[in-house]
């Protein structure tokens, strides 16, 4: 039976192969779509590692001056008087920002990337970090002969293995111009670790994290990019203007701007989101034309075969093997176009395109791209073969 249908597929191989090309560019922009739709699912669902609701962050624009870490404490101290604050901290990025990228070295050598933020002792407190092993920051790290580091779980698993890191050093790449190791005389040493800090949201990957503390002391270059605040619930963005006076009586040179996580939030998962909506408009298109093409090439395909079709109805065949046929054959075509198409992407993997994607999101992501075309192109051939079930012998001698 399946020589019989290759060998009609082959006798109609023109018209055919257009159909196997259609079948074949919808798989490969599918999949592309689904991937994405997948991976930001999967990592939707992972912990965020921080708390965004009641946080606000205030920008700080000042240049360089001498006195910097002296403004700094007196803007945090002032800021914790307000009732409407719960705590406050200072950090080199925020949440939803621009990144800021350093690398370090592995027990097996390999180097790894990693994310950086230099923040101060509350930090924890108001994003609501969550410590597994040793602690935070504290006063105990006040004159210690080494600086502090706290680093997330998959940070200590990617440069450590399951070694515990409490008490160790990152190891130095030999060119490094981040900023990581400008830790002046103090050589650097793991004090804590916390679950998780995705940074860039819930739609981004896992990814390392480092937090060093911030001293507010000769060590503090220029004042910190960003100001924390976690409000109590049911503040407003009432209390904003009286904040922003507060603090521009302090320090009158430099510039503040508030604007809630939460807010900060939308905006960057908004942006994340676009390229994938805008992809999944296109994907959706194109499956429309293809199954509008498609219905109608087999459409006009049974019309041609009406002879053939009426002379299997003369010689006994029934309405239900006509239409299993029809059906057998596209699955055939769309089987070919398919099995291209996964040879293809197949090749991303093998060649690193996508290192960032699991392979439990890869292999999904093929099988549901698999399962709608396969679904769509089914439903295209539904009417087709439903129409050739209704050719009748007597049609097959008179056609011309």
């Amino acid at each position: 039976m399946i020589k019989h249908l290759l060998k009609l597929i082959w006798n109609r191989k023109r018209i055919n192969f257009l159909i196997t090309v259609e079948i074949f560019i919808s798989f490969i922009v599918l999949f592309v779509v689904i991937l994405f739709a997948v991976y930001y699912g999967d990592n939707y669902r992972r912990p965020l590692g921080f708390d965004y609701e009641h946080v606000w962050n205030v920008t700080i624009e000042a240049s360089a001056e001498s006195e910097a870490a002296k403004t700094i404490e007196l803007l945090m101290q002032t800021v914790k008087e307000f009732d409407e604050v719960e705590s406050a901290a200072t950090g080199g990025v925020a949440p939803y920002g621009n990144s800021s990228w350093t690398s370090g070295i592995g027990d097996r050598g390999n180097q790894i990337m990693f994310q950086v933020n230099t923040v101060s002792d509350d930090y924890n407190r108001v994003m609501g970090l969550t410590i597994t092993r040793g602690r935070w920051f504290g006063k105990e790290d006040d004159g210690a002969q080494y600086r502090p580091l706290v680093i997330t779980e998959k940070l200590a698993r990617d440069v450590f293995g399951d070694a515990d890191p409490i008490g160790k050093a990152l190891q130095r790449p030999e060119s490094n111009d981040s900023g990581f190791e400008t830790d002046g005389p103090r050589p650097s040493r793991i004090v804590g670790v916390i679950t998780e800090f995705r940074k860039q949201g819930e739609y981004a990957g896992p990814e390392g994290f480092l937090f060093r503390r911030e001293y507010f002391d000769a060590e503090m270059r220029r004042p910190p990019g960003n100001l924390m605040i976690k409000v109590r619930p049911g503040v407003t963005a009432a209390f904003e203007e009286p904040l922003i006076k507060r603090l521009q009586a302090i320090a009158k040179d430099w510039s503040f701007e508030i604007e809630p996580v939460s807010k900060m939030r939308e905006s960057a998962n908004q942006i994340r989101l676009a390229p994938l909506i805008a992809g999944a408009l296109v994907a959706g298109f194109l499956m429309i034309m293809v199954a509008l093409g498609l219905t109608g090439v087999l459409w006009q395909n049974v019309t041609q075969r009406t002879k053939e079709i009426g002379l299997r109805r003369a010689k006994g065949a029934t309405a239900r093997r006509i239409h299993r046929q029809i059906l057998a054959e596209l699955l055939i075509i769309a089987t070919a176009a398919l099995g291209a198409g996964v040879a293809v992407v197949a090749q991303f993997p093998l060649l690193d395109l996508i290192g960032f994607i699991s392979v439990e999101v890869y292999t999904m992501s093929i099988v549901i791209s698999l399962a709608v075309i396969y679904a769509l192109t089914i439903v295209c051939g539904l009417y087709p073969s439903w129409m050739a079930t209704k050719v009748q012998p007597a049609e097959a001698l008179r056609y011309e």
